[in-house]
């Protein structure tokens, strides 16, 4: 494997656990355990899983001690309505670039006097540097002595609390921060599993021993990039990069949920973001295309890439799938892709081409498996 990946804080004990290490986004990273995906994805769903999350990136943005002015210059970035952030709570949001095309999804939090953000590790570098140019007035600070753990699956809550008992009284996108034997922890109730869980960090000094206290509750598991994707994609959420990226708009990808009234038209703060002329209107009137759920018979999944067309004799395509993997807990194979929006009503019955070969598949609801957030 290259010398020039990175490492996270937790490599060696990935590696002491026996990972399979994988190069993801520049850095070295466990794609498995000897547990083994499916088991992996099972046990997130049954009881609590480990995630080492640490490549990805952890900015803050500060404008003096104001987040208000934090808030609306990032704004001007992002479709989201961070002026109405009650602090001690984030959101999901997503930077567009002129043509409505999303840049990057991010998560955003008001931590009292400042915002707290974390961004995909592809993208890292260039959100922090559009961060830095979008954002004149403040200070953009890439955090960079802290590891990002996080701790899915319906026994999260408890091995958590086991530590630091204010993270049972956390709400789904509640952040707080909390003292602990590791240190100060920065906890987020929020996770990319469609299950109930943390995202914690830590200092990266203190990661190893964090982990290692977690993964001594008989409840946890260490769980790889593989595991991750197959949860990501049954709970319905996109990867960027392959189910969104600067050629999709956020209607498209079916996230205009993510677009608080406040900036939509008619809204206090309309618009002000790259691309709002284009994304506005599509909330308006729709959008052509349309991110959907498939589900492919038979027991084969339909990967990315797959050429979808209406019918299994049609010369011209109408769609492509974007993520597609064989799904533990509903048994059976599922795939996301965009099909014009004639055909995304749930129970269309399309085609995918599978080495040559047209194979029917369904259009169907999203998410696959429904979520077990904390309300």
């Amino acid at each position: 494997m290259s010398d020039t990946l990175r490492k996270t804080p937790l490599y060696d004990l990935h590696v002491e656990q026996g990972a399979k290490m994988v190069p993801f986004a520049g850095y070295q990273m466990p794609v498995q355990f000897p547990l083994g995906v499916m088991k992996e994805h099972l046990h997130t769903r049954a009881a609590a899983g480990l995630f080492d999350v640490s490549h990805m990136g952890q900015v803050i943005v500060r404008a003096g001690k104001s987040y208000d002015v934090a808030a609306l210059a990032m704004e001007k970035l992002v479709p989201v309505d961070l002026a109405g952030l009650p602090e001690g709570r984030q959101r999901y949001g997503f930077f567009t670039n002129d043509q409505g095309g999303i840049l990057d999804d991010l998560m955003l939090a008001n931590r009292g006097d400042h915002l707290f953000v974390v961004v995909n590790a592809a993208c890292k570098q260039a959100d922090i540097a559009h961060m830095q140019t979008g954002l004149s007035d403040c200070t953009v600070e890439e955090i960079s002595n802290r590891a990002l753990l996080a701790l899915q699956g319906p026994q999260a809550e408890a091995v958590l609390a086991d530590m630091v008992p204010g993270a049972r009284d956390m709400r789904f996108m509640d952040v707080a921060t909390f003292a602990s034997p590791y240190g100060e922890l920065w906890v987020s109730r929020s996770g990319y599993t469609g299950e109930d869980g943390f995202e914690i960090s830590v200092e990266a000094a203190q990661a190893d021993a964090f982990a290692r206290a977690l993964l001594a509750h008989d409840a946890v598991e260490p769980i790889g990039l593989g595991a991750r994707d197959s949860l990501r994609l049954e709970a319905g959420l996109c990867l960027y990069g392959h189910d969104i990226d600067q050629t999709t708009t956020p209607i498209e990808a079916a996230l205009g949920w993510a677009i608080q009234k406040v900036r939509r038209r008619g809204g206090a703060r309309e618009g002000g973001f790259p691309g709002a002329a284009v994304i506005l209107d599509q909330l308006e009137n729709g959008a052509e295309r349309q991110r959907v759920g498939l589900r492919p018979e038979g027991r084969a999944p339909m990967r990315e890439g797959t050429t979808l067309f209406k019918t299994d004799g049609a010369g011209d395509p109408v769609g492509r799938v974007t993520s597609g993997a064989f799904g533990p807990t509903i048994g059976a194979p599922m795939s996301m892709g965009y099909v014009p929006a004639a055909l995304a009503d749930p129970g269309t019955r399309i085609h995918g081409d599978v080495r040559g070969k047209r194979m029917p598949v369904t259009v169907a609801n999203l998410p696959f498996t429904a979520a077990n957030f904390k309300r």
